[in-house]
Protein backbone atom coordinates (compact mmCIF):
# COMPACT_ATOMS: atom_id res chain seq x y z
CA UNK A 1 0.00 0.00 0.00
CA UNK A 2 1.04 3.69 -0.49
CA UNK A 3 -0.03 6.35 1.35
CA UNK A 4 -2.46 8.00 -1.40
CA UNK A 5 -4.26 4.51 -1.01
CA UNK A 6 -4.67 5.22 3.08
CA UNK A 7 -5.52 8.59 2.42
CA UNK A 8 -8.42 7.58 -0.23
CA UNK A 9 -10.02 5.72 2.53
CA UNK A 10 -9.58 7.96 5.04
CA UNK A 11 -11.38 11.08 3.13
CA UNK A 12 -14.40 9.00 2.63
CA UNK A 13 -14.62 8.81 6.67
CA UNK A 14 -16.58 11.89 6.68
CA UNK A 15 -20.75 12.06 7.41
CA UNK A 16 -21.53 12.75 3.35
CA UNK A 17 -19.04 10.20 2.17
CA UNK A 18 -19.30 7.25 4.76
CA UNK A 19 -20.65 4.45 3.53
CA UNK A 20 -19.72 1.91 6.65
CA UNK A 21 -22.75 -0.38 6.61
CA UNK A 22 -22.40 -1.89 10.19
CA UNK A 23 -20.12 -2.14 13.11
CA UNK A 24 -20.16 -4.67 15.94
CA UNK A 25 -18.06 -4.46 19.62
CA UNK A 26 -16.97 -6.36 22.35
CA UNK A 27 -16.25 -4.78 25.90
CA UNK A 28 -13.67 -6.81 27.93
CA UNK A 29 -12.16 -5.94 31.10
CA UNK A 30 -9.19 -6.72 32.86
CA UNK A 31 -9.82 -10.37 34.07
CA UNK A 32 -10.05 -11.07 29.71
CA UNK A 33 -13.93 -11.67 30.61
CA UNK A 34 -16.87 -9.63 27.69
CA UNK A 35 -18.34 -7.49 29.34
CA UNK A 36 -21.01 -6.72 26.85
CA UNK A 37 -21.15 -6.72 22.99
CA UNK A 38 -22.79 -4.25 20.67
CA UNK A 39 -23.60 -4.49 16.74
CA UNK A 40 -25.45 -1.94 15.18
CA UNK A 41 -26.57 -0.49 11.90
CA UNK A 42 -23.36 2.87 11.59
CA UNK A 43 -25.97 4.98 9.44
CA UNK A 44 -28.49 4.67 12.55
CA UNK A 45 -26.23 5.60 15.41
CA UNK A 46 -27.13 8.98 16.90
CA UNK A 47 -25.14 11.42 15.70
CA UNK A 48 -22.71 12.13 18.53
CA UNK A 49 -22.04 8.35 18.54
CA UNK A 50 -21.67 8.31 15.11
CA UNK A 51 -18.93 10.59 14.85
CA UNK A 52 -16.69 9.17 17.83
CA UNK A 53 -16.44 6.11 16.28
CA UNK A 54 -15.75 7.51 12.90
CA UNK A 55 -13.10 9.27 14.66
CA UNK A 56 -11.91 5.91 16.12
CA UNK A 57 -11.67 4.52 12.42
CA UNK A 58 -10.00 7.25 11.28
CA UNK A 59 -6.84 7.44 13.83
CA UNK A 60 -6.76 3.36 13.20
CA UNK A 61 -5.56 4.37 9.62
CA UNK A 62 -3.65 7.29 11.26
CA UNK A 63 0.63 7.41 11.46
CA UNK A 64 3.54 6.83 8.82
CA UNK A 65 3.68 3.34 6.57
CA UNK A 66 6.14 1.39 7.67
CA UNK A 67 5.94 2.53 11.47
CA UNK A 68 2.80 2.73 12.70
CA UNK A 69 1.29 0.72 9.67
CA UNK A 70 2.76 -1.97 8.60
CA UNK A 71 2.10 -3.78 5.71
CA UNK A 72 1.93 -7.48 6.60
CA UNK A 73 1.65 -10.93 4.64
CA UNK A 74 0.04 -14.08 5.32
CA UNK A 75 2.49 -17.15 6.07
CA UNK A 76 1.78 -19.97 3.42
CA UNK A 77 -0.97 -22.01 3.21
CA UNK A 78 0.96 -25.24 3.71
CA UNK A 79 2.32 -23.75 6.83
CA UNK A 80 2.60 -26.26 10.08
CA UNK A 81 0.89 -23.96 12.32
CA UNK A 82 -2.31 -23.62 10.06
CA UNK A 83 -2.02 -19.82 10.07
CA UNK A 84 -3.50 -19.67 6.56
CA UNK A 85 -7.52 -20.59 8.57
CA UNK A 86 -6.84 -16.88 9.54
CA UNK A 87 -6.78 -15.58 6.49
CA UNK A 88 -9.97 -17.78 5.37
CA UNK A 89 -11.77 -16.98 8.81
CA UNK A 90 -11.59 -12.81 8.00
CA UNK A 91 -12.82 -13.39 4.79
CA UNK A 92 -15.68 -15.27 5.89
CA UNK A 93 -16.38 -12.50 8.90
CA UNK A 94 -16.75 -10.01 5.64
CA UNK A 95 -19.14 -12.27 3.43
CA UNK A 96 -21.26 -12.73 7.01
CA UNK A 97 -21.57 -8.66 6.84
CA UNK A 98 -21.21 -9.36 10.91
CA UNK A 99 -24.69 -10.88 11.12
CA UNK A 100 -23.89 -13.84 12.53
CA UNK A 101 -23.05 -13.55 15.88
CA UNK A 102 -21.36 -16.93 16.44
CA UNK A 103 -18.79 -15.84 14.05
CA UNK A 104 -18.31 -12.58 15.88
CA UNK A 105 -17.60 -14.34 19.08
CA UNK A 106 -15.11 -16.20 17.81
CA UNK A 107 -13.46 -13.21 16.36
CA UNK A 108 -13.53 -11.75 19.80
CA UNK A 109 -12.36 -14.84 21.40
CA UNK A 110 -9.31 -15.12 18.87
CA UNK A 111 -8.51 -10.88 19.72
CA UNK A 112 -8.77 -11.85 23.82
CA UNK A 113 -6.59 -14.96 23.86
CA UNK A 114 -3.65 -13.06 21.79
CA UNK A 115 -3.38 -9.21 22.95
CA UNK A 116 -1.88 -8.85 25.76
CA UNK A 117 -3.42 -5.44 27.41
CA UNK A 118 -3.17 -5.05 31.04
CA UNK A 119 -6.12 -3.39 31.60
CA UNK A 120 -10.23 -3.03 29.75
CA UNK A 121 -10.58 -2.43 26.46
CA UNK A 122 -12.75 -2.00 23.49
CA UNK A 123 -12.45 -4.51 20.21
CA UNK A 124 -14.63 -2.47 17.53
CA UNK A 125 -14.64 -3.83 14.26
CA UNK A 126 -16.35 -1.91 10.70
CA UNK A 127 -17.62 -3.26 7.96
CA UNK A 128 -17.41 -1.25 4.71
CA UNK A 129 -18.18 -1.65 1.31
CA UNK A 130 -16.15 1.39 -1.34
CA UNK A 131 -17.48 1.35 -4.62
CA UNK A 132 -13.59 2.81 -6.47
CA UNK A 133 -14.22 4.83 -9.14
CA UNK A 134 -12.22 4.85 -12.07
CA UNK A 135 -9.70 7.61 -12.28
CA UNK A 136 -7.75 9.39 -14.85
CA UNK A 137 -4.50 10.08 -15.42
CA UNK A 138 -4.56 13.53 -14.13
CA UNK A 139 -6.28 11.72 -10.69
CA UNK A 140 -10.21 12.86 -11.68
CA UNK A 141 -12.23 10.73 -10.85
CA UNK A 142 -15.14 8.82 -13.39
CA UNK A 143 -18.37 7.76 -12.98
CA UNK A 144 -17.63 4.76 -13.72
CA UNK A 145 -17.08 1.59 -11.16
CA UNK A 146 -13.22 -0.25 -11.08
CA UNK A 147 -14.41 -2.49 -8.27
CA UNK A 148 -15.90 -3.02 -5.18
CA UNK A 149 -13.44 -3.03 -2.27
CA UNK A 150 -15.28 -4.85 0.28
CA UNK A 151 -13.25 -4.54 4.32
CA UNK A 152 -13.04 -4.83 7.30
CA UNK A 153 -11.24 -2.46 10.11
CA UNK A 154 -10.68 -3.68 13.68
CA UNK A 155 -9.49 -0.97 15.97
CA UNK A 156 -8.39 -1.79 19.57
CA UNK A 157 -8.95 1.04 22.61
CA UNK A 158 -8.57 1.08 25.89
CA UNK A 159 -10.76 2.01 28.80
CA UNK A 160 -9.66 3.95 31.48
CA UNK A 161 -11.57 5.80 34.61
CA UNK A 162 -11.63 9.18 34.17
CA UNK A 163 -9.47 11.23 36.29
CA UNK A 164 -10.98 12.12 39.64
CA UNK A 165 -11.92 15.29 40.54
CA UNK A 166 -14.33 18.04 41.90
CA UNK A 167 -17.68 19.27 39.77
CA UNK A 168 -20.97 20.95 39.78
CA UNK A 169 -23.79 18.46 41.18
CA UNK A 170 -26.76 19.15 39.54
CA UNK A 171 -29.29 17.49 41.48
CA UNK A 172 -27.74 18.43 44.69
CA UNK A 173 -26.94 21.97 43.90
CA UNK A 174 -23.29 21.86 44.83
CA UNK A 175 -20.08 21.29 44.15
CA UNK A 176 -18.34 17.50 45.30
CA UNK A 177 -16.82 14.63 44.06
CA UNK A 178 -17.52 14.17 40.43
CA UNK A 179 -18.39 10.40 39.54
CA UNK A 180 -15.19 8.48 37.42
CA UNK A 181 -16.70 7.24 34.34
CA UNK A 182 -14.95 4.81 32.26
CA UNK A 183 -13.75 6.29 28.63
CA UNK A 184 -12.70 4.67 25.64
CA UNK A 185 -9.92 6.13 24.35
CA UNK A 186 -8.33 6.31 20.88
CA UNK A 187 -6.69 2.80 19.56
CA UNK A 188 -3.55 1.40 21.10
CA UNK A 189 -3.72 -1.16 17.88
CA UNK A 190 -5.87 -2.40 15.01
CA UNK A 191 -5.97 -3.61 11.53
CA UNK A 192 -7.08 -3.58 8.51
CA UNK A 193 -7.81 -6.40 6.06
CA UNK A 194 -7.92 -7.06 2.86
CA UNK A 195 -5.32 -4.64 2.33
CA UNK A 196 -6.57 -1.83 -0.26
CA UNK A 197 -3.11 -1.89 -2.76
CA UNK A 198 -3.41 0.88 -5.73
CA UNK A 199 -6.81 1.47 -5.41
CA UNK A 200 -7.33 -2.46 -5.65
CA UNK A 201 -8.48 -5.49 -3.05
CA UNK A 202 -5.32 -7.46 -1.83
CA UNK A 203 -6.39 -10.56 -0.09
CA UNK A 204 -3.23 -11.86 0.55
CA UNK A 205 -1.73 -8.68 2.70
CA UNK A 206 -3.29 -7.27 6.10
CA UNK A 207 -2.29 -3.59 7.27
CA UNK A 208 -1.66 -3.35 11.32
CA UNK A 209 -1.41 -0.29 13.18
CA UNK A 210 0.70 0.53 16.17
CA UNK A 211 0.00 3.96 17.93
CA UNK A 212 3.30 3.09 19.69
CA UNK A 213 6.49 2.95 16.92
CA UNK A 214 8.57 1.01 19.52
CA UNK A 215 6.07 -1.79 19.85
CA UNK A 216 5.05 -4.25 16.83
CA UNK A 217 3.30 -6.85 19.32
CA UNK A 218 4.58 -9.71 17.25
CA UNK A 219 3.22 -12.35 18.96
CA UNK A 220 0.01 -11.19 18.32
CA UNK A 221 0.96 -10.40 14.86
CA UNK A 222 1.85 -14.40 14.40
CA UNK A 223 -1.27 -15.56 16.71
CA UNK A 224 -3.69 -13.53 16.20
CA UNK A 225 -3.43 -12.69 12.33
CA UNK A 226 -1.71 -15.29 10.89
CA UNK A 227 0.64 -12.77 9.63
CA UNK A 228 4.50 -12.87 9.82
CA UNK A 229 5.63 -10.43 12.10
CA UNK A 230 7.43 -7.25 10.99
CA UNK A 231 9.48 -4.63 12.87
CA UNK A 232 8.56 -0.90 13.00
CA UNK A 233 10.64 1.79 11.38
CA UNK A 234 11.86 2.86 15.08
CA UNK A 235 12.70 -0.34 16.00
CA UNK A 236 14.92 -0.86 12.75
CA UNK A 237 16.73 2.54 13.01
CA UNK A 238 17.53 1.42 16.58
CA UNK A 239 18.36 -1.76 15.40
CA UNK A 240 20.68 -0.37 12.65
CA UNK A 241 22.13 2.03 15.65
CA UNK A 242 23.00 -1.51 17.45
CA UNK A 243 24.69 -2.99 14.27
CA UNK A 244 27.71 0.93 14.34
CA UNK A 245 27.59 0.61 18.21
CA UNK A 246 28.50 -3.47 17.81
CA UNK A 247 30.93 -3.20 14.39
CA UNK A 248 33.09 -0.20 16.55
CA UNK A 249 32.86 -1.66 19.67
CA UNK A 250 36.76 -1.87 21.73
CA UNK A 251 37.88 0.80 18.70
CA UNK A 252 38.67 4.46 18.97
CA UNK A 253 36.05 4.81 16.91
CA UNK A 254 33.08 7.36 18.31
CA UNK A 255 30.12 5.00 17.19
CA UNK A 256 27.72 8.10 17.40
CA UNK A 257 30.09 10.20 15.41
CA UNK A 258 30.05 7.04 12.20
CA UNK A 259 26.42 6.46 12.81
CA UNK A 260 25.78 10.21 11.88
CA UNK A 261 27.92 10.24 9.06
CA UNK A 262 26.29 6.96 7.48
CA UNK A 263 22.65 8.55 7.85
CA UNK A 264 24.31 11.71 6.19
CA UNK A 265 25.34 9.12 3.18
CA UNK A 266 21.60 7.32 3.34
CA UNK A 267 19.92 10.97 3.04
CA UNK A 268 22.26 11.56 -0.21
CA UNK A 269 21.21 8.27 -1.89
CA UNK A 270 17.22 9.04 -0.92
CA UNK A 271 17.48 12.07 -2.02
CA UNK A 272 19.10 11.30 -5.76
CA UNK A 273 16.54 8.27 -5.67
CA UNK A 274 13.76 11.34 -5.30
CA UNK A 275 15.16 13.62 -8.12
CA UNK A 276 16.53 10.54 -10.55
CA UNK A 277 12.95 8.97 -10.35
CA UNK A 278 10.13 11.80 -8.90
CA UNK A 279 7.06 9.52 -9.62
CA UNK A 280 8.01 6.59 -8.70
CA UNK A 281 7.40 6.26 -4.85
CA UNK A 282 8.92 2.97 -4.14
CA UNK A 283 11.49 3.12 -1.45
CA UNK A 284 15.61 2.45 -2.24
CA UNK A 285 16.37 -1.08 -2.33
CA UNK A 286 18.93 -1.42 0.75
CA UNK A 287 21.25 -4.18 -2.00
CA UNK A 288 24.74 -5.09 -1.29
CA UNK A 289 26.25 -2.95 -3.55
CA UNK A 290 24.04 0.20 -2.42
CA UNK A 291 25.60 -0.54 1.39
CA UNK A 292 28.81 -0.95 0.23
CA UNK A 293 28.83 2.43 -1.63
CA UNK A 294 27.62 3.70 1.68
CA UNK A 295 30.25 2.43 3.67
CA UNK A 296 32.43 3.71 0.89
CA UNK A 297 31.48 7.09 0.74
CA UNK A 298 31.85 7.14 4.79
CA UNK A 299 35.42 6.25 4.20
CA UNK A 300 35.17 3.53 7.13
CA UNK A 301 38.49 2.04 7.88
CA UNK A 302 39.35 -1.24 6.13
CA UNK A 303 39.51 -2.63 9.78
CA UNK A 304 35.76 -1.81 10.55
CA UNK A 305 33.78 -1.86 7.17
CA UNK A 306 33.55 -6.07 7.47
CA UNK A 307 32.48 -5.92 10.56
CA UNK A 308 29.63 -3.81 10.41
CA UNK A 309 28.77 -5.97 6.74
CA UNK A 310 28.48 -9.29 9.41
CA UNK A 311 26.77 -7.29 12.07
CA UNK A 312 24.47 -5.68 9.66
CA UNK A 313 23.74 -9.10 8.15
CA UNK A 314 23.13 -11.03 11.42
CA UNK A 315 20.47 -8.51 12.90
CA UNK A 316 18.53 -8.04 9.54
CA UNK A 317 18.38 -11.76 8.98
CA UNK A 318 14.95 -12.01 8.52
CA UNK A 319 14.86 -9.04 5.41
CA UNK A 320 16.89 -6.38 4.36
CA UNK A 321 15.52 -3.26 5.17
CA UNK A 322 14.93 -0.20 2.61
CA UNK A 323 16.69 3.25 2.77
CA UNK A 324 14.28 4.83 3.94
CA UNK A 325 13.82 2.48 6.72
CA UNK A 326 16.29 2.85 8.89
CA UNK A 327 16.82 6.84 7.75
CA UNK A 328 16.47 9.62 10.64
CA UNK A 329 15.49 12.19 9.16
CA UNK A 330 15.17 13.53 12.77
CA UNK A 331 18.69 12.96 13.83
CA UNK A 332 19.63 14.53 10.94
CA UNK A 333 17.42 18.14 11.14
CA UNK A 334 18.94 17.80 14.66
CA UNK A 335 21.93 17.67 13.58
CA UNK A 336 21.40 20.42 10.97
CA UNK A 337 19.95 22.91 13.45
CA UNK A 338 23.28 22.37 15.22
CA UNK A 339 25.44 23.22 12.85
CA UNK A 340 23.23 26.54 11.99
CA UNK A 341 23.70 26.98 15.80
CA UNK A 342 27.63 26.29 15.46
CA UNK A 343 27.89 28.74 12.81
CA UNK A 344 25.87 31.64 14.38
CA UNK A 345 27.87 31.26 16.95
CA UNK A 346 31.08 31.70 15.07
CA UNK A 347 29.19 34.75 13.36
CA UNK A 348 28.82 35.99 17.13
CA UNK A 349 32.05 35.84 17.86
CA UNK A 350 33.56 37.57 14.67
CA UNK A 351 31.24 40.45 15.80
CA UNK A 352 32.71 40.57 19.14
CA UNK A 353 36.27 40.49 17.79
CA UNK A 354 35.46 43.46 15.67
CA UNK A 355 33.69 45.98 17.84
CA UNK A 356 36.71 44.78 20.02
CA UNK A 357 39.02 46.07 17.98
CA UNK A 358 37.25 49.23 17.52
CA UNK A 359 36.98 50.08 20.95
CA UNK A 360 40.35 49.00 21.83
CA UNK A 361 41.22 51.90 18.60
CA UNK A 362 39.23 54.62 19.84
CA UNK A 363 40.74 56.89 22.22
CA UNK A 364 39.30 57.08 25.70
CA UNK A 365 37.73 60.20 26.81
CA UNK A 366 36.78 60.75 22.74
CA UNK A 367 35.18 57.09 21.78
CA UNK A 368 32.07 59.10 21.62
CA UNK A 369 33.31 61.71 19.24
CA UNK A 370 35.56 59.55 16.49
CA UNK A 371 38.14 61.91 16.44
CA UNK A 372 41.66 62.79 18.01
CA UNK A 373 42.27 65.75 20.55
CA UNK A 374 44.68 68.21 20.43
CA UNK A 375 47.21 67.57 22.42
CA UNK A 376 50.02 69.31 25.02
CA UNK A 377 53.66 69.93 24.75
CA UNK A 378 53.66 66.28 26.52
CA UNK A 379 52.00 64.83 23.35
CA UNK A 380 48.68 63.95 25.52
CA UNK A 381 45.18 65.53 24.91
CA UNK A 382 43.27 67.21 27.61
CA UNK A 383 41.89 63.92 29.07
CA UNK A 384 45.31 62.28 28.81
CA UNK A 385 45.73 59.78 26.03
CA UNK A 386 48.64 59.93 23.65
CA UNK A 387 49.26 61.35 20.04
CA UNK A 388 49.66 57.93 18.99
CA UNK A 389 46.10 56.91 20.21
CA UNK A 390 44.47 60.01 18.25
CA UNK A 391 45.38 58.28 14.66
CA UNK A 392 43.14 55.41 14.87
CA UNK A 393 40.73 57.31 12.21
CA UNK A 394 42.15 55.65 9.11
CA UNK A 395 41.94 52.09 11.27
CA UNK A 396 38.21 52.44 11.68
CA UNK A 397 36.73 52.93 8.23
CA UNK A 398 35.97 49.19 7.72
CA UNK A 399 34.25 49.21 11.54
CA UNK A 400 32.39 52.61 10.99
CA UNK A 401 29.00 50.78 10.31
CA UNK A 402 29.24 48.97 13.00
CA UNK A 403 30.49 51.07 15.68
CA UNK A 404 27.81 54.26 14.16
CA UNK A 405 25.19 52.48 16.14
CA UNK A 406 26.84 52.01 19.47
CA UNK A 407 27.80 55.89 19.85
CA UNK A 408 25.70 58.54 21.77
CA UNK A 409 27.60 61.57 20.29
CA UNK A 410 29.30 60.46 16.78
CA UNK A 411 31.39 63.22 14.74
CA UNK A 412 33.45 63.54 11.98
CA UNK A 413 35.17 66.54 10.46
CA UNK A 414 37.73 67.21 8.36
CA UNK A 415 41.26 66.22 9.50
CA UNK A 416 42.53 69.65 9.62
CA UNK A 417 40.21 71.18 11.71
CA UNK A 418 39.78 68.17 14.54
CA UNK A 419 42.63 70.02 16.10
CA UNK A 420 40.84 73.10 16.99
CA UNK A 421 37.72 71.05 19.08
CA UNK A 422 38.78 71.09 22.81
CA UNK A 423 36.58 69.69 25.80
CA UNK A 424 35.95 72.53 28.26
CA UNK A 425 33.40 72.53 31.35
CA UNK A 426 30.62 74.99 31.30
CA UNK A 427 28.13 75.38 33.93
CA UNK A 428 29.59 72.39 35.21
CA UNK A 429 29.09 70.23 32.45
CA UNK A 430 31.41 68.92 30.47
CA UNK A 431 31.16 69.90 26.77
CA UNK A 432 33.32 69.16 23.35
CA UNK A 433 33.50 72.84 22.02
CA UNK A 434 33.41 73.24 18.21
CA UNK A 435 34.64 76.44 16.47
CA UNK A 436 32.60 77.59 13.44
CA UNK A 437 32.61 80.21 11.05
CA UNK A 438 30.55 81.47 8.46
CA UNK A 439 29.98 79.52 5.51
CA UNK A 440 31.04 75.89 7.24
CA UNK A 441 28.85 73.23 5.49
CA UNK A 442 27.26 71.28 8.98
CA UNK A 443 25.24 68.06 8.69
CA UNK A 444 23.68 66.91 12.24
CA UNK A 445 22.61 63.04 11.51
CA UNK A 446 22.21 63.57 7.94
CA UNK A 447 20.30 66.99 8.17
CA UNK A 448 21.67 70.33 6.56
CA UNK A 449 21.78 73.50 9.55
CA UNK A 450 23.07 76.83 9.30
Amino acid sequence: MQRKDILELKKRFKKEECTIFRMAGCYVNAQKEKVVTLNEMFPNLPEEEFYKYLDIAKKTLSGSLGNNLLELSFAPADSPDGTATKQQFFSGLISSEFKQEELLDRFYDLIIENYEYTGNYLILVYYDTYDVMVKTEDGRKLDESEEVYTYMLCSLCPVTLSKPGLGYLEEENKIGVRLRDWIVGAPENGFLYPAFSERSTDIDTLLFYTKNARESHPAFVENALGCGAKRTGMQQKKAFENVIKKAVAGTDVESDELFLTIQESLCDIVDRQELENPKDPRPVELTAETFDEIISDCQVSEYIAPKIKEAFAEEFSDGIPTADAILDTKLLAKNEQKKKEKELRGEVATLKEALSKVQTAVPAGAEDTDIPFDPDETGHTADGISDDDTTAGSELSDAQSASDHLCDIFLRVKPERASLITSQIIDGQKCLVIPVEDGDDIDINGMHVD
